[in-house]
Protein backbone atom coordinates (compact mmCIF):
# COMPACT_ATOMS: atom_id res chain seq x y z
CA UNK A 1 0.00 0.00 0.00
CA UNK A 2 1.10 3.17 -0.73
CA UNK A 3 1.87 5.46 2.59
CA UNK A 4 2.84 9.16 1.21
CA UNK A 5 2.71 10.64 -2.38
CA UNK A 6 4.67 13.83 -3.31
CA UNK A 7 4.13 15.69 -6.47
CA UNK A 8 5.92 18.28 -7.38
CA UNK A 9 5.34 20.24 -10.85
CA UNK A 10 3.23 17.84 -12.39
CA UNK A 11 0.40 19.43 -14.73
CA UNK A 12 -1.17 22.49 -12.78
CA UNK A 13 0.45 20.52 -9.31
CA UNK A 14 3.34 22.63 -7.54
CA UNK A 15 3.91 20.71 -5.19
CA UNK A 16 1.63 18.87 -2.86
CA UNK A 17 2.49 15.89 -0.19
CA UNK A 18 -0.61 13.36 1.05
CA UNK A 19 0.35 11.09 3.63
CA UNK A 20 -2.47 7.96 2.97
CA UNK A 21 -3.87 5.33 6.15
CA UNK A 22 -5.20 2.18 6.01
CA UNK A 23 -9.24 1.89 4.82
CA UNK A 24 -10.76 3.57 2.87
CA UNK A 25 -9.57 6.93 1.59
CA UNK A 26 -11.98 9.38 -0.37
CA UNK A 27 -10.66 12.12 -2.46
CA UNK A 28 -13.50 14.63 -3.23
CA UNK A 29 -12.80 18.43 -4.96
CA UNK A 30 -14.52 20.50 -8.10
CA UNK A 31 -13.95 19.23 -11.61
CA UNK A 32 -10.20 20.56 -12.46
CA UNK A 33 -9.36 20.78 -9.23
CA UNK A 34 -6.43 18.03 -9.73
CA UNK A 35 -8.12 15.03 -8.11
CA UNK A 36 -7.10 13.04 -11.23
CA UNK A 37 -3.66 14.37 -10.85
CA UNK A 38 -2.87 12.35 -8.08
CA UNK A 39 -4.56 9.37 -9.49
CA UNK A 40 -2.09 9.96 -12.86
CA UNK A 41 1.07 10.62 -10.22
CA UNK A 42 0.55 7.00 -9.09
CA UNK A 43 -0.39 6.00 -12.87
CA UNK A 44 3.16 7.12 -13.25
CA UNK A 45 4.93 5.55 -10.05
CA UNK A 46 3.36 1.74 -11.61
CA UNK A 47 5.21 2.26 -14.71
CA UNK A 48 2.26 4.37 -16.43
CA UNK A 49 3.70 6.08 -19.65
CA UNK A 50 5.25 9.45 -19.68
CA UNK A 51 5.79 12.45 -22.03
CA UNK A 52 7.02 15.90 -21.14
CA UNK A 53 3.79 17.47 -21.45
CA UNK A 54 3.01 16.71 -18.04
CA UNK A 55 5.76 18.62 -16.76
CA UNK A 56 4.24 22.19 -15.30
CA UNK A 57 4.62 25.04 -17.12
CA UNK A 58 7.68 26.79 -16.73
CA UNK A 59 9.51 23.95 -14.69
CA UNK A 60 12.31 21.95 -16.03
CA UNK A 61 10.65 18.60 -14.43
CA UNK A 62 8.23 16.89 -12.90
CA UNK A 63 9.27 14.46 -9.54
CA UNK A 64 6.85 12.31 -8.43
CA UNK A 65 7.88 10.45 -4.84
CA UNK A 66 6.42 7.57 -3.46
CA UNK A 67 6.42 5.35 -0.44
CA UNK A 68 5.17 1.97 -0.43
CA UNK A 69 4.75 -0.64 2.10
CA UNK A 70 4.70 -4.42 1.37
CA UNK A 71 2.65 -7.49 3.35
CA UNK A 72 5.56 -7.80 5.46
CA UNK A 73 6.07 -4.02 6.61
CA UNK A 74 9.20 -3.30 4.71
CA UNK A 75 8.90 0.13 2.95
CA UNK A 76 9.85 0.66 -1.01
CA UNK A 77 10.41 4.24 -1.96
CA UNK A 78 10.20 4.78 -6.18
CA UNK A 79 10.58 8.26 -7.35
CA UNK A 80 10.26 9.37 -11.02
CA UNK A 81 11.27 12.12 -12.95
CA UNK A 82 10.03 13.45 -15.82
CA UNK A 83 11.98 16.21 -17.65
CA UNK A 84 11.17 18.87 -20.25
CA UNK A 85 13.62 17.45 -22.62
CA UNK A 86 11.11 14.23 -22.84
CA UNK A 87 13.49 12.00 -20.63
CA UNK A 88 12.40 10.06 -18.02
CA UNK A 89 14.38 8.49 -15.36
CA UNK A 90 13.47 6.21 -12.39
CA UNK A 91 15.25 5.22 -8.88
CA UNK A 92 13.66 2.85 -7.08
CA UNK A 93 15.58 2.66 -3.49
CA UNK A 94 17.72 5.30 -5.06
CA UNK A 95 18.92 2.80 -7.60
CA UNK A 96 18.11 3.72 -11.19
CA UNK A 97 15.43 1.22 -13.00
CA UNK A 98 13.75 0.70 -15.66
CA UNK A 99 9.85 1.13 -16.66
CA UNK A 100 9.70 -3.10 -17.38
CA UNK A 101 11.10 -2.89 -13.78
CA UNK A 102 8.42 -0.70 -12.49
CA UNK A 103 5.40 -2.18 -13.90
CA UNK A 104 6.60 -5.30 -12.52
CA UNK A 105 6.84 -4.00 -9.10
CA UNK A 106 3.55 -1.80 -9.26
CA UNK A 107 1.64 -4.92 -10.18
CA UNK A 108 2.04 -6.31 -6.57
CA UNK A 109 1.50 -2.86 -5.24
CA UNK A 110 -1.40 -1.05 -6.77
CA UNK A 111 -4.56 -1.68 -9.30
CA UNK A 112 -5.71 1.10 -10.58
CA UNK A 113 -8.93 1.28 -12.15
CA UNK A 114 -9.74 4.00 -14.60
CA UNK A 115 -6.50 3.48 -16.63
CA UNK A 116 -6.48 0.36 -18.46
CA UNK A 117 -3.03 -0.56 -18.64
CA UNK A 118 -2.61 -0.85 -14.71
CA UNK A 119 -5.99 -3.66 -14.41
CA UNK A 120 -5.00 -7.02 -13.59
CA UNK A 121 -8.72 -8.21 -14.43
CA UNK A 122 -8.51 -6.92 -17.71
CA UNK A 123 -6.13 -9.66 -19.12
CA UNK A 124 -7.54 -12.64 -19.58
CA UNK A 125 -3.96 -14.34 -18.00
CA UNK A 126 -5.59 -13.49 -14.84
CA UNK A 127 -8.92 -14.59 -15.47
CA UNK A 128 -8.66 -18.27 -14.19
CA UNK A 129 -6.93 -17.23 -11.04
CA UNK A 130 -9.53 -14.93 -9.96
CA UNK A 131 -12.20 -17.60 -10.78
CA UNK A 132 -10.19 -20.04 -8.76
CA UNK A 133 -9.99 -17.88 -6.01
CA UNK A 134 -13.91 -17.06 -6.06
CA UNK A 135 -14.64 -20.92 -6.79
CA UNK A 136 -12.12 -21.89 -4.07
CA UNK A 137 -9.96 -24.39 -5.62
CA UNK A 138 -6.89 -23.13 -4.12
CA UNK A 139 -6.02 -26.98 -2.71
CA UNK A 140 -7.04 -28.07 -6.30
CA UNK A 141 -5.04 -25.87 -8.56
CA UNK A 142 -1.80 -26.36 -5.94
CA UNK A 143 -1.99 -30.65 -6.63
CA UNK A 144 -2.41 -29.27 -10.56
CA UNK A 145 0.54 -27.09 -10.26
CA UNK A 146 2.43 -29.73 -8.90
CA UNK A 147 1.71 -32.49 -10.97
CA UNK A 148 2.17 -30.11 -13.93
CA UNK A 149 5.92 -29.28 -12.35
CA UNK A 150 6.93 -33.18 -12.07
CA UNK A 151 5.78 -33.77 -15.63
CA UNK A 152 7.20 -30.90 -17.30
CA UNK A 153 10.36 -31.47 -15.30
CA UNK A 154 10.52 -35.37 -16.30
CA UNK A 155 10.35 -34.13 -20.30
CA UNK A 156 13.17 -32.11 -19.70
CA UNK A 157 15.22 -34.71 -18.06
CA UNK A 158 13.90 -36.93 -21.06
CA UNK A 159 15.30 -34.62 -23.28
CA UNK A 160 18.73 -34.21 -21.78
CA UNK A 161 19.15 -37.65 -21.70
CA UNK A 162 18.15 -38.34 -25.33
CA UNK A 163 20.23 -35.82 -26.57
CA UNK A 164 23.45 -37.34 -24.30
CA UNK A 165 23.16 -40.54 -25.66
CA UNK A 166 22.40 -39.34 -29.13
CA UNK A 167 25.69 -37.28 -28.94
CA UNK A 168 27.30 -40.21 -27.64
CA UNK A 169 26.08 -42.73 -30.20
CA UNK A 170 27.53 -40.56 -32.74
CA UNK A 171 30.80 -40.77 -31.24
CA UNK A 172 30.20 -44.50 -29.80
CA UNK A 173 33.00 -45.63 -32.69
CA UNK A 174 35.56 -43.03 -31.75
CA UNK A 175 35.00 -43.46 -28.04
CA UNK A 176 35.55 -47.89 -28.42
CA UNK A 177 38.56 -46.64 -30.58
CA UNK A 178 40.06 -44.66 -27.74
CA UNK A 179 39.41 -47.14 -25.09
CA UNK A 180 40.86 -50.07 -27.61
CA UNK A 181 44.34 -47.43 -27.49
CA UNK A 182 44.81 -46.82 -23.87
CA UNK A 183 43.99 -50.66 -23.09
CA UNK A 184 46.39 -51.79 -25.81
CA UNK A 185 48.99 -50.04 -23.55
CA UNK A 186 47.44 -50.70 -20.77
CA UNK A 187 49.28 -47.78 -18.69
CA UNK A 188 49.73 -48.08 -14.82
CA UNK A 189 50.29 -45.12 -12.64
CA UNK A 190 53.88 -45.87 -10.99
CA UNK A 191 56.00 -47.31 -14.03
CA UNK A 192 56.59 -44.59 -15.85
CA UNK A 193 59.54 -43.30 -13.15
CA UNK A 194 60.77 -47.26 -12.79
CA UNK A 195 61.22 -47.15 -16.74
CA UNK A 196 63.10 -44.02 -17.40
CA UNK A 197 65.43 -45.35 -14.54
CA UNK A 198 66.11 -48.36 -16.26
CA UNK A 199 66.48 -46.91 -19.52
CA UNK A 200 69.32 -44.82 -17.98
CA UNK A 201 71.17 -48.17 -16.89
CA UNK A 202 70.85 -49.67 -20.06
CA UNK A 203 71.13 -47.01 -22.35
CA UNK A 204 74.96 -46.52 -20.18
CA UNK A 205 75.37 -49.98 -19.46
CA UNK A 206 79.11 -50.25 -20.78
CA UNK A 207 80.17 -47.27 -18.68
CA UNK A 208 78.63 -48.54 -15.29
CA UNK A 209 80.44 -51.64 -15.73
CA UNK A 210 83.81 -49.77 -16.53
CA UNK A 211 83.43 -47.15 -13.45
CA UNK A 212 82.36 -49.79 -11.33
CA UNK A 213 85.63 -52.30 -12.12
CA UNK A 214 87.53 -49.63 -11.76
CA UNK A 215 86.79 -47.87 -8.42
CA UNK A 216 86.78 -52.07 -6.88
CA UNK A 217 90.58 -51.99 -8.23
CA UNK A 218 90.94 -48.44 -7.29
CA UNK A 219 89.66 -49.84 -3.88
CA UNK A 220 91.32 -53.17 -3.78
CA UNK A 221 93.41 -54.72 -6.45
CA UNK A 222 95.96 -52.29 -7.75
CA UNK A 223 99.50 -51.36 -6.44
CA UNK A 224 98.57 -48.50 -5.03
CA UNK A 225 94.87 -49.45 -4.30
CA UNK A 226 93.34 -47.62 -1.25
CA UNK A 227 93.48 -50.57 1.00
CA UNK A 228 97.54 -50.67 0.98
CA UNK A 229 97.78 -47.04 1.51
CA UNK A 230 95.39 -47.08 4.43
CA UNK A 231 97.51 -50.01 5.82
CA UNK A 232 100.33 -47.84 5.87
CA UNK A 233 97.98 -45.19 7.03
CA UNK A 234 97.70 -47.76 10.23
CA UNK A 235 101.21 -48.97 10.64
CA UNK A 236 102.16 -45.31 10.95
CA UNK A 237 99.43 -44.41 13.00
CA UNK A 238 100.44 -47.09 15.54
CA UNK A 239 104.21 -46.17 15.54
CA UNK A 240 103.26 -42.40 16.58
CA UNK A 241 100.74 -44.23 19.39
CA UNK A 242 103.70 -46.08 20.76
CA UNK A 243 105.90 -43.12 21.01
CA UNK A 244 103.65 -40.48 22.31
CA UNK A 245 101.37 -42.52 24.32
CA UNK A 246 99.33 -39.09 24.95
CA UNK A 247 98.16 -39.16 20.57
CA UNK A 248 94.59 -40.06 20.80
CA UNK A 249 94.06 -43.74 19.92
CA UNK A 250 92.07 -44.14 16.22
CA UNK A 251 91.08 -47.67 17.23
CA UNK A 252 87.21 -47.12 16.42
CA UNK A 253 87.36 -44.91 13.98
CA UNK A 254 89.92 -47.68 11.71
CA UNK A 255 87.14 -50.52 12.03
CA UNK A 256 84.64 -47.76 10.62
CA UNK A 257 86.19 -46.95 7.96
CA UNK A 258 87.49 -50.25 7.11
CA UNK A 259 84.11 -51.48 7.48
CA UNK A 260 82.58 -48.66 5.04
CA UNK A 261 84.98 -49.39 2.60
CA UNK A 262 84.38 -53.41 2.53
CA UNK A 263 80.61 -52.79 2.15
CA UNK A 264 81.72 -50.07 -0.87
CA UNK A 265 83.64 -52.75 -2.62
CA UNK A 266 80.98 -55.64 -2.06
CA UNK A 267 78.34 -53.39 -3.72
CA UNK A 268 81.11 -52.56 -6.39
CA UNK A 269 81.45 -56.15 -6.62
CA UNK A 270 77.50 -56.90 -6.67
CA UNK A 271 76.80 -54.26 -9.13
CA UNK A 272 79.01 -54.75 -11.28
CA UNK A 273 77.97 -58.69 -11.91
CA UNK A 274 74.30 -57.38 -12.35
CA UNK A 275 74.92 -54.81 -15.06
CA UNK A 276 73.30 -56.06 -18.54
CA UNK A 277 73.49 -54.82 -21.89
CA UNK A 278 70.35 -55.71 -23.54
CA UNK A 279 69.75 -53.90 -26.93
CA UNK A 280 66.78 -55.72 -26.46
CA UNK A 281 65.56 -54.68 -23.14
CA UNK A 282 66.74 -51.09 -24.14
CA UNK A 283 64.46 -51.04 -27.49
CA UNK A 284 60.93 -52.13 -25.20
CA UNK A 285 61.50 -49.93 -22.84
CA UNK A 286 62.11 -47.02 -25.36
CA UNK A 287 59.54 -48.07 -27.36
CA UNK A 288 57.30 -48.23 -23.77
CA UNK A 289 57.50 -44.89 -22.53
CA UNK A 290 57.12 -43.60 -26.01
CA UNK A 291 53.68 -45.37 -25.77
CA UNK A 292 52.86 -43.61 -22.89
CA UNK A 293 54.15 -40.21 -24.10
CA UNK A 294 51.97 -40.33 -27.01
CA UNK A 295 48.87 -41.68 -24.61
CA UNK A 296 49.51 -38.30 -22.26
CA UNK A 297 49.74 -35.90 -24.76
CA UNK A 298 46.26 -37.08 -26.06
CA UNK A 299 44.48 -37.94 -22.62
CA UNK A 300 45.43 -34.94 -20.20
CA UNK A 301 49.16 -35.10 -19.84
CA UNK A 302 49.39 -37.44 -17.54
CA UNK A 303 49.71 -41.29 -16.89
CA UNK A 304 46.75 -40.97 -13.86
CA UNK A 305 45.08 -38.29 -16.29
CA UNK A 306 45.04 -41.06 -19.20
CA UNK A 307 43.39 -43.78 -16.47
CA UNK A 308 40.87 -41.11 -15.32
CA UNK A 309 40.28 -40.59 -19.21
CA UNK A 310 39.77 -44.01 -19.99
CA UNK A 311 37.43 -44.51 -16.69
CA UNK A 312 35.52 -41.94 -18.32
CA UNK A 313 35.23 -43.22 -21.62
CA UNK A 314 34.06 -46.67 -20.45
CA UNK A 315 31.59 -44.94 -18.58
CA UNK A 316 30.05 -43.71 -21.95
CA UNK A 317 30.31 -46.80 -23.67
CA UNK A 318 28.04 -48.04 -21.06
CA UNK A 319 25.34 -45.28 -20.90
CA UNK A 320 25.02 -45.54 -24.95
CA UNK A 321 24.84 -49.47 -24.76
CA UNK A 322 22.46 -48.93 -21.42
CA UNK A 323 20.33 -46.08 -23.11
CA UNK A 324 17.85 -47.39 -24.50
CA UNK A 325 16.74 -48.96 -21.49
CA UNK A 326 17.13 -45.34 -19.69
CA UNK A 327 14.67 -44.17 -22.04
CA UNK A 328 12.28 -46.53 -22.00
CA UNK A 329 11.99 -46.13 -18.38
CA UNK A 330 11.76 -42.07 -18.83
CA UNK A 331 9.16 -41.87 -20.92
CA UNK A 332 6.99 -44.54 -19.15
CA UNK A 333 7.34 -42.33 -16.27
CA UNK A 334 6.74 -39.34 -17.99
CA UNK A 335 3.42 -40.96 -19.91
CA UNK A 336 2.40 -41.86 -15.99
CA UNK A 337 3.13 -37.99 -14.69
CA UNK A 338 1.22 -36.65 -18.19
CA UNK A 339 -2.05 -38.74 -16.99
CA UNK A 340 -1.75 -37.71 -13.49
CA UNK A 341 -2.22 -34.16 -14.60
CA UNK A 342 -4.45 -34.45 -17.42
CA UNK A 343 -6.94 -36.35 -15.12
CA UNK A 344 -6.45 -34.21 -11.88
CA UNK A 345 -6.93 -30.97 -14.63
CA UNK A 346 -9.84 -32.63 -15.67
CA UNK A 347 -11.34 -32.54 -12.66
CA UNK A 348 -10.37 -28.93 -11.76
CA UNK A 349 -11.86 -27.91 -15.10
CA UNK A 350 -15.20 -29.23 -14.06
CA UNK A 351 -14.98 -27.16 -10.73
CA UNK A 352 -14.42 -24.25 -12.94
CA UNK A 353 -17.13 -24.99 -14.82
CA UNK A 354 -19.68 -25.23 -12.35
CA UNK A 355 -18.28 -21.66 -10.20
CA UNK A 356 -18.39 -20.43 -13.90
CA UNK A 357 -21.91 -20.94 -13.78
CA UNK A 358 -22.22 -19.64 -9.79
CA UNK A 359 -19.86 -16.36 -10.83
CA UNK A 360 -21.82 -15.75 -13.97
CA UNK A 361 -25.41 -14.90 -11.53
CA UNK A 362 -23.79 -13.83 -8.74
CA UNK A 363 -21.96 -11.02 -11.04
CA UNK A 364 -25.14 -10.14 -12.80
CA UNK A 365 -26.72 -9.20 -9.48
CA UNK A 366 -23.99 -7.70 -8.00
CA UNK A 367 -23.53 -5.53 -10.93
CA UNK A 368 -27.48 -4.31 -11.33
CA UNK A 369 -26.97 -3.43 -7.47
CA UNK A 370 -24.15 -1.36 -8.96
CA UNK A 371 -26.70 0.78 -12.20
CA UNK A 372 -25.76 -1.27 -15.27
CA UNK A 373 -29.15 -3.39 -15.03
CA UNK A 374 -29.86 -6.11 -17.74
CA UNK A 375 -26.19 -7.09 -18.96
CA UNK A 376 -24.81 -10.11 -19.98
CA UNK A 377 -21.63 -11.49 -17.93
CA UNK A 378 -20.24 -15.11 -19.20
CA UNK A 379 -17.63 -16.79 -17.98
CA UNK A 380 -15.80 -19.67 -20.69
CA UNK A 381 -13.88 -22.08 -19.70
CA UNK A 382 -12.23 -23.80 -23.04
CA UNK A 383 -10.01 -27.01 -22.41
CA UNK A 384 -7.07 -26.26 -24.73
CA UNK A 385 -6.27 -29.42 -26.83
CA UNK A 386 -2.40 -28.53 -27.35
CA UNK A 387 -0.24 -29.81 -24.73
CA UNK A 388 1.81 -26.71 -25.67
CA UNK A 389 -0.75 -24.46 -24.11
CA UNK A 390 -0.92 -26.23 -20.93
CA UNK A 391 0.27 -24.73 -17.65
CA UNK A 392 0.61 -24.86 -14.10
CA UNK A 393 -3.50 -23.62 -13.85
CA UNK A 394 -4.30 -26.64 -15.61
CA UNK A 395 -5.41 -27.33 -19.41
CA UNK A 396 -8.42 -24.37 -19.49
CA UNK A 397 -8.28 -20.85 -21.02
CA UNK A 398 -10.34 -18.88 -19.00
CA UNK A 399 -11.72 -15.51 -19.91
CA UNK A 400 -14.62 -13.17 -19.07
CA UNK A 401 -17.13 -11.90 -21.56
CA UNK A 402 -19.78 -9.43 -21.42
CA UNK A 403 -21.97 -7.00 -22.80
CA UNK A 404 -24.02 -4.05 -21.35
CA UNK A 405 -26.58 -4.30 -23.92
CA UNK A 406 -29.45 -7.30 -23.96
CA UNK A 407 -29.34 -8.72 -27.49
CA UNK A 408 -25.70 -7.33 -28.34
CA UNK A 409 -22.93 -9.75 -28.83
CA UNK A 410 -20.70 -10.51 -25.40
CA UNK A 411 -17.04 -9.31 -26.27
CA UNK A 412 -13.76 -9.83 -23.97
CA UNK A 413 -14.13 -7.85 -20.86
CA UNK A 414 -11.01 -5.50 -22.33
CA UNK A 415 -12.76 -4.40 -24.92
CA UNK A 416 -16.56 -3.58 -23.47
CA UNK A 417 -16.88 -0.90 -21.32
CA UNK A 418 -14.62 2.37 -20.42
CA UNK A 419 -14.46 5.13 -17.52
CA UNK A 420 -16.87 5.09 -14.81
CA UNK A 421 -18.85 1.68 -16.27
CA UNK A 422 -15.77 -0.58 -16.69
CA UNK A 423 -14.50 0.83 -12.69
CA UNK A 424 -18.00 -0.57 -11.60
CA UNK A 425 -17.02 -3.83 -13.02
CA UNK A 426 -13.83 -3.90 -11.58
CA UNK A 427 -15.75 -3.09 -8.07
CA UNK A 428 -18.17 -5.88 -8.60
CA UNK A 429 -15.76 -8.42 -9.71
CA UNK A 430 -13.52 -7.76 -6.36
CA UNK A 431 -16.15 -7.51 -4.38
CA UNK A 432 -17.45 -10.94 -5.09
CA UNK A 433 -13.54 -12.35 -4.65
CA UNK A 434 -10.22 -11.35 -5.72
CA UNK A 435 -6.66 -12.11 -6.29
CA UNK A 436 -4.71 -9.23 -4.86
CA UNK A 437 -2.44 -9.30 -1.65
CA UNK A 438 -3.58 -7.98 1.51
CA UNK A 439 -2.58 -4.36 2.34
CA UNK A 440 -2.84 -3.56 -1.54
CA UNK A 441 -3.80 -0.26 -3.00
CA UNK A 442 -6.96 -0.29 -5.04
CA UNK A 443 -7.43 2.86 -6.90
CA UNK A 444 -11.04 3.75 -8.41
CA UNK A 445 -11.30 6.51 -10.51
CA UNK A 446 -14.86 7.98 -10.48
CA UNK A 447 -16.55 4.50 -10.27
CA UNK A 448 -19.75 6.70 -9.55
CA UNK A 449 -19.65 8.45 -12.87
CA UNK A 450 -23.10 9.12 -14.09
CA UNK A 451 -24.67 7.28 -11.10
CA UNK A 452 -26.34 8.92 -8.02
CA UNK A 453 -29.13 7.86 -5.16
CA UNK A 454 -29.31 4.58 -3.82
CA UNK A 455 -26.49 2.92 -6.53
CA UNK A 456 -24.15 5.80 -5.31
CA UNK A 457 -24.85 4.33 -1.60
CA UNK A 458 -24.37 0.80 -2.55
CA UNK A 459 -20.54 1.71 -4.66
CA UNK A 460 -19.75 3.40 -1.45
CA UNK A 461 -20.73 0.11 0.83
CA UNK A 462 -18.87 -1.88 -1.68
CA UNK A 463 -15.63 0.44 -1.59
CA UNK A 464 -16.41 0.60 2.38
CA UNK A 465 -15.82 -3.15 2.74
CA UNK A 466 -13.06 -3.21 0.15
CA UNK A 467 -11.54 -1.36 2.84
CA UNK A 468 -11.37 -3.76 5.72
CA UNK A 469 -9.31 -5.85 3.32
CA UNK A 470 -6.78 -3.30 1.28
CA UNK A 471 -6.21 0.27 1.02
CA UNK A 472 -8.76 1.76 -1.06
CA UNK A 473 -8.38 5.03 -3.14
CA UNK A 474 -11.19 6.82 -4.52
CA UNK A 475 -11.83 9.65 -6.50
CA UNK A 476 -15.74 10.85 -6.21
CA UNK A 477 -18.40 13.17 -6.87
CA UNK A 478 -20.75 11.42 -4.64
CA UNK A 479 -21.67 12.18 -1.32
CA UNK A 480 -23.10 8.44 -0.80
CA UNK A 481 -20.02 7.40 -1.52
CA UNK A 482 -17.59 10.08 -0.04
CA UNK A 483 -19.52 9.34 3.38
CA UNK A 484 -18.43 5.61 3.59
CA UNK A 485 -14.67 7.07 3.25
CA UNK A 486 -12.04 6.09 7.00
CA UNK A 487 -10.22 9.04 5.83
CA UNK A 488 -10.97 12.00 3.42
CA UNK A 489 -9.36 14.38 1.62
CA UNK A 490 -10.55 17.39 -0.36
CA UNK A 491 -8.58 18.76 -3.41
CA UNK A 492 -8.69 22.14 -4.39
CA UNK A 493 -6.98 24.81 -6.51
CA UNK A 494 -6.34 28.07 -5.75
CA UNK A 495 -4.68 31.09 -8.10
CA UNK A 496 -1.70 33.25 -6.24
CA UNK A 497 0.42 34.96 -8.41
CA UNK A 498 -1.56 34.08 -11.35
CA UNK A 499 -0.48 30.25 -11.01
CA UNK A 500 -3.05 27.96 -10.43
CA UNK A 501 -1.90 26.18 -7.42
CA UNK A 502 -3.10 22.66 -5.75
CA UNK A 503 -3.80 21.09 -2.35
CA UNK A 504 -4.66 18.88 -0.50
CA UNK A 505 -6.39 18.14 3.20
CA UNK A 506 -7.02 16.04 5.62
CA UNK A 507 -10.37 16.68 6.46
CA UNK A 508 -9.82 15.27 10.09
CA UNK A 509 -12.57 16.59 11.84
CA UNK A 510 -16.38 15.78 11.05
CA UNK A 511 -17.40 19.69 11.07
CA UNK A 512 -14.62 19.59 7.73
CA UNK A 513 -16.03 16.65 6.18
CA UNK A 514 -19.75 17.69 6.77
CA UNK A 515 -18.87 21.25 4.88
CA UNK A 516 -17.48 19.31 2.23
CA UNK A 517 -20.25 16.98 1.96
CA UNK A 518 -22.48 19.75 1.83
CA UNK A 519 -20.79 21.30 -1.20
CA UNK A 520 -21.17 18.11 -2.97
CA UNK A 521 -24.64 17.79 -2.34
CA UNK A 522 -25.98 20.78 -3.16
CA UNK A 523 -23.06 22.48 -4.34
CA UNK A 524 -22.55 25.15 -1.02
CA UNK A 525 -21.97 24.74 2.46
CA UNK A 526 -25.43 26.12 3.74
CA UNK A 527 -26.20 25.42 7.23
CA UNK A 528 -28.47 22.88 5.95
CA UNK A 529 -26.71 21.06 3.67
CA UNK A 530 -23.94 20.75 6.41
CA UNK A 531 -26.57 20.33 9.02
CA UNK A 532 -27.58 16.94 6.35
CA UNK A 533 -23.82 16.16 6.03
CA UNK A 534 -23.12 15.59 9.58
CA UNK A 535 -26.58 13.49 10.15
CA UNK A 536 -25.67 11.33 7.22
CA UNK A 537 -22.01 10.85 8.79
CA UNK A 538 -23.55 10.14 12.19
CA UNK A 539 -26.30 7.71 10.53
CA UNK A 540 -23.10 5.83 8.93
CA UNK A 541 -21.04 5.84 11.77
CA UNK A 542 -23.74 3.90 13.92
CA UNK A 543 -24.73 1.72 11.14
CA UNK A 544 -21.16 0.55 11.22
CA UNK A 545 -21.16 0.56 14.48
CA UNK A 546 -24.36 -1.41 14.89
CA UNK A 547 -22.80 -3.60 12.24
CA UNK A 548 -19.75 -4.46 14.06
CA UNK A 549 -21.46 -5.54 17.18
CA UNK A 550 -22.97 -8.42 15.64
Amino acid sequence: MIRFLSIRDLAVVDRIEVEFLDGFNVLTGETGAGKSIIVGALGLLVGGRATNELVRTGCEKAVIEGTFENLSGDECIVRREISMRGRSRIFIDDALATVGKLRELGRSLVDIHGQHEHQELLDPKNHGRFLDAYGGHGDLVSTVSASYREWRKLQRELRVLMKTIDSRTENLELLRFQLDEIDSVAPREEEEAALIVERSRLANAERLALLAAQTYEDLYESDSSVVSLLGKIWRNLDELELIDQSFPTSLEDREAVSASLAEMSEALRSYSAEIETSPQRLEFVEERLASLERLKRKYGGSIKAVIDERDEIEGQITAVENGEQAIGDREERLHDARGVFVSQSKRLSQRRTDSARQLKRAFEIEIGELAIANCVFEVRVDSESSDDNWNELGVDRVEFFFSANPGEETRPLARTASGGELSRIMLALKTLGTTDLARKTLVFDEVDAGVGGEAADRIGQRLGKLGEHFQVLSVTHAPQVAVYGTTHFAVKKSVQANRTVTSVQNLRHDEDRAVELSRLMTGAADSIGVDTAMALLQAKRKAKAKGESR
